[in-house]
């Protein structure tokens, strides 16, 4: 009687019909890393573990990322993705309003719940482990603020763009992390209103 047992799965690339169906692979394996980084924090959460919450093998994570460092990078980029489909409009205007541009940017990003938990696990990973800490530095700086440092003329633009994104991932860190109050339930649009004009001075004044 032949046996029914089916083969064991074998690792390493993944099968012809996994391939096929890599973009709903690959959403899944960065979901499941996203949660895992926010529950586990960076240091804790393995590529094993990132395979289990997305129910595939660990080689199949390695096939389409590579190291745990790689898939974190990949899953500050989705987040952020929101903000470089936009990044063109916001950064590419004129230079004496680019300070509320860039506010309502940013915390536009954290007010929104569909982006707000992503970027949470992204930023409690940072703040903990050097590695993802540089993993978000090196993405937040060459893919928005040195755009901004680009088209300015003083000799210190990246050291002032630099101050102007300190000054709102403070905001960020207190409202959204922290949840410090009052600032955690103020009115957003007053908190744009406050900040822009520290943004615009880090970036254009003398």
């Amino acid at each position: 009687m032949t046996s029914t047992t089916p083969a064991p799965r074998r690792r390493g690339r993944p099968p012809r019909t996994e391939a096929t169906d890599a973009p709903a692979t690959r959403d899944r394996i960065l979901g499941a890393a996203r949660e895992e980084f926010s529950q586990r924090g960076y240091e804790k959460t393995s590529v094993r573990g990132i395979a289990k919450a997305a129910g595939v093998d660990s080689a199949l994570v390695h096939h389409y990322f590579g190291t745990k460092e790689q898939v974190f990078e990949a899953a500050v980029e989705t987040a952020l993705a929101p903000a470089l489909d936009v990044r063109d409009a916001t950064l590419d205007g004129p230079l004496d309003d680019i300070g509320e541009r860039l506010a309502r940017l940013i915390l536009g990003l954290w007010e929104n719940p569909a982006t707000r938990a992503p970027l949470l696990a992204i930023v409690r990973s940072a703040v903990n482990n050097e590695a993802a800490a540089t993993v978000f530095r090196r993405l937040v700086t060459s893919q928005l603020m040195r755009r901004v440092a680009a088209r300015m003329e003083a000799p210190d633009a990246e050291l002032r763009v630099e101050l102007a994104a300190a000054q709102l991932v403070g905001i960020m860190m207190i409202r959204y992390v922290i949840k410090a109050e009052p600032l955690a339930s103020a009115d957003m649009e007053q908190i744009i209103q406050r900040v822009a004009p520290v943004v615009q001075g880090h970036l254009t004044n003398p």
